[in-house]
C-alpha cells in the first residue's frame, strides 16, 4: 500500500513538472501574449510574421542573415506589440486573422574586425543599416523605416546583428501606425 502511494505521488509530480516545463517552452517560441498587452492603441490584437532577411546584392555572410532573423524573433517578441511573432514559412499563416508581415532587407554593410577594434578605438567597426517595412496581407504599406545596427568598440561583429534587431523593435514599438488610418511612415536612419 505504501509503496503505491509513493509512486502515484512520484508519477503526479513529474507530470505536473513536465507540463510546466512544456507550457513555459511552447509559449516562449510563439510568442503568444494576451490581448492586454498587444496592439498599437487599437482593440485589435495584431500578429506579425518575420520574413527571411533579404541581403539585396550585399555580400553578406549567410551567418549574418541568420542571426539577424532569429534575433528579431526574439526582440519582436520582448517588444508585446504583437500578440504573436510568427516565423516565414508557417502554414498556419494563411489562417490567421490580423497578421502583418514584416520585410526587411539590407541596405548597407559594412564588415568590421575585432582585432582592430581591440587594438585601436576608431577603425574596425562593424555596420548594418536595414529598411523595413511592416505590410498589410493585401500589401498595404503600414510602417517603413531605415534602421542601423553596429558595433563600434567591443564584442564580436555578429553583436552588430543583435544591436539591429533590438533597434528594429524599439521603431516598431515606438511608431503609431494604423492599418485603419492612412500609413504611418518614418524614414530615419538614427535607429
Amino acid at each position: 500500500m505504501k509503496r503505491s502511494k509513493r509512486y502515484s505521488w512520484t508519477c503526479a509530480t513529474a507530470i505536473v513538472a513536465i507540463t510546466f516545463a512544456f507550457t513555459g517552452r511552447l509559449s516562449g517560441q510563439t510568442g503568444a501574449l494576451n490581448s492586454s498587452g498587444a496592439g498599437s492603441g487599437s482593440a485589435t490584437p495584431w500578429r506579425v510574421q518575420v520574413e527571411r532577411v533579404n541581403p539585396a546584392n550585399l555580400d553578406l555572410a549567410p551567418s549574418f542573415q541568420v542571426a539577424i532573423y532569429e534575433n528579431l524573433l526574439e526582440e519582436l517578441n520582448k517588444t508585446r506589440r504583437f500578440t504573436q511573432v510568427i516565423r516565414d514559412g508557417d502554414r498556419k499563416a494563411i489562417e490567421i486573422p490580423n497578421l502583418l508581415v514584416l520585410k526587411t532587407t539590407v541596405v548597407k554593410y559594412t564588415p568590421g574586425s575585432e582585432t582592430r577594434r581591440a587594438v585601436t578605438t576608431v577603425s574596425g567597426a562593424t555596420k548594418l543599416r536595414v529598411r523595413i517595412e511592416l505590410l498589410t496581407r493585401e500589401g498595404k504599406l503600414v510602417l517603413e523605416n531605415t534602421v542601423n545596427g553596429d558595433v563600434l568598440f567591443f564584442g564580436s561583429n555578429l553583436r552588430a546583428t543583435h544591436n539591429l534587431a533590438r533597434n528594429i523593435a524599439k521603431a516598431i514599438k515606438k511608431s503609431s501606425w494604423s492599418v485603419s488610418e492612412q500609413p504611418t511612415t518614418i524614414l530615419t536612419g538614427e535607429l
